[in-house]
């Protein structure tokens, strides 16, 4: 099924639900996200009734955050590589068959500890292969203009399920204990297994070979670490994980110790946590129009801040329910915000990749942040740990300084079409490695307009796959520049100038209307070759010119 283009140019919150395929999926995640939080709210109060350890109980939440940060990037890249429809399916596979062990295991009356972290590890198993391709997915189901109102819209509708999930799994804990809890996570895990194997959409294939995942890897942490603006996001992202995730890993404890209640009251504080979130979530477009994103996100992180605090000092239930529908408010516009700056910032032959390493950091964050929160609630005391979490969230937000969420841009990210140069010798796939150059004739009134349009296009190259890139300037006739790089492989060229979008290629436009040639800069391919004896059979260099485009 194609993407719809023919939407009107600004997005409302609900636009992508007029799209069928995303509309199914949607609402298959929503049922299998209620299960989920059912589960969540059984396996948090059994371990809680069956374990006196307070870091034990902290550690539910890291067990199913820790295999996103673990296998997350690998995720990634066989979302890239492979087609995403069927890695969800298999990444909903591993949930079905956590949930249901899970029953089976309450239901036989086998029942430990570390048996609930371990099915919780297989469950985060299975969210570390579906959450990438699901999140990239969106790019191929949807126009790219209805990005943003979609990731708003998937944390929205996981936070309606929120304000319900929870209090129905504290409901199915009082009165029918937890194999029932159980036993409809393990029905509802079912229903994305049928959406996803009943819709299909169109994704743009590539002409060229699949990756191996050891370079699909490397090349995403490449072009990661290259891109300031998602370097940010993801290291915001990561630390807001670690203190926020103090409030959801600690609540139990809370709930148990402090306010001296059991599973209803649970499950009321975190419907609390999903209303304050549906309605930031939906308010969310108003926002953006009065704040950037960058102060929108500190404004976030700061009200968590304030949601530490003030469980750290009540013992009254409704001022926890409203201190959690501030943090769970603050929690959902951070998580939008970063993940659609993310998506936003990636082309769409990395965007699994971009976006896994963004859930393998916030996820290990999260992690770390359990065990950090945990370990000081049982060496010191409750109270410490929230307000411990409560100065290190406005740390967080102090951080968009030196570390800002950049605004949400509709740069064109899709890869634009090439066609190979004719070459006068046979290179095969492995050959190599490439030397491309290019010559531009740039006047002396145009050198710092050049200067500024050749740093872009040094990280547009090294980020897509260029290597050794240098720029040089003829001694004899300064008038003339010389751009060099290379790529390991003949292969590698090709990927480099197939990921190239369209946006990338406005910086070659400049650099033509400096160009003060009389034909457009050509660009010269070769490959080196040693001479060694070893390789005398070897062919000579060859060197092919063609227009730079």
């Amino acid at each position: 099924m194609q993407r719809e283009d023919s939407a009107p140019s600004v997005s409302t919150t609900l636009a992508p639900l007029r799209n069928e395929v995303f509309r199914s999926i949607w609402t298959a995640s929503q049922i299998s996200s209620l299960g989920w939080l059912v589960q969540t709210v059984g396996i948090s109060w059994l371990m809680a009734t069956i374990s006196a350890s307070d870091l034990m109980v902290a550690l539910v939440q890291a067990a199913s955050t820790l295999p996103v940060f673990f296998l997350s990037i690998l995720a990634g890249a066989i979302a890239d590589n492979f087609s995403r429809r069927w890695v969800m399916f298999a990444g909903h596979c591993l949930l079905t068959l956590a949930s249901t062990s899970l029953m089976i295991s309450v239901g036989l009356g086998f029942v430990s500890p570390w048996l609930i972290l371990g099915l919780g590890f297989l469950a985060g198993c299975g969210f570390a292969l579906n959450d990438p391709a699901w999140h990239a997915s969106v790019g191929d189901i949807l126009h790219k203009r209805d990005i943003p109102a979609a990731v708003t819209l998937m944390s929205v509708g996981y936070n309606i399920v929120r304000s319900v999930g929870p209090a129905l799994g504290g409901v199915i804990l009082a009165f029918f204990g937890p194999l029932a809890a159980f036993a409809l996570a393990a029905l509802c895990d079912l229903t994305p297994l049928s959406a996803i194997w009943r819709t299909k959409w169109h994704v743009r294939s590539s002409p060229l070979p699949r990756e191996k995942m050891s370079t699909a890897i490397h090349d995403g942490l490449r072009f990661t670490a290259t891109s300031l603006e998602i370097r940010s996001a993801i290291a915001r992202a990561a630390l807001f994980g670690l203190t926020s995730i103090s409030i959801l890993a600690l609540l139990p404890l809370v709930v148990r110790d402090q306010l001296q209640s059991g599973p209803i009251v649970y499950g009321i504080l975190l419907a609390g946590f999903g209303a304050g979130a549906f309605i930031a979530g939906m308010s969310n477009g108003f926002l953006r129009r009065i704040m950037s994103q960058n102060k929108l996100v500190a404004v976030a992180s700061v009200a968590c801040a304030a949601c530490c605090l003030s469980l750290a000092l009540t013992s009254s239930v409704a001022v926890a329910a409203l201190s959690l529908a501030l943090g769970g408010a603050g929690w959902l516009v951070t998580w939008t915000g970063i993940d659609v700056s993310v998506q936003l910032a990636s082309p769409r032959w990395v965007v699994g990749r971009t976006l896994s390493i963004y859930y393998a950091l916030s996820a290990g964050g999260m992690a770390a942040g359990s065990w950090i929160w945990g370990s000081v609630a049982q060496n010191y005391s409750l109270t410490w740990a929230l307000e411990g979490a409560s100065g290190a969230l406005l740390l967080v937000a102090a951080a968009g300084i030196l570390l800002p969420v950049r605004p949400w841009e509709e740069a064109d990210q899709e890869s634009s079409d090439f066609h190979p140069p004719e070459l006068a010798l046979d290179l095969k796939p492995r050959s190599g490695p490439i030397v491309a150059k290019v010559e531009y004739s740039i006047s002396e009134e145009n050198k710092a307009a050049f200067l500024d349009c050749m740093r872009a296009r040094r990280h547009v190259q090294s980020r897509a796959g260029a290597r050794n890139w240098t720029l040089q300037r003829n001694l004899q006739t300064p008038s003339l520049w010389t751009e060099t790089f290379r790529t390991p492989t003949w292969m590698d060229f090709l990927r480099l100038n197939h990921r190239l979008t369209a946006a990338d290629k406005d910086v070659v436009q400049h650099l033509q209307a400096l160009h003060d040639g009389e034909f457009p800069p050509q660009m010269e391919l070769a490959i080196e070759r040693t001479t060694d004896a070893a390789r005398t059979r070897a062919q000579p260099i060859a060197v092919v010119s063609r227009p730079l485009r």
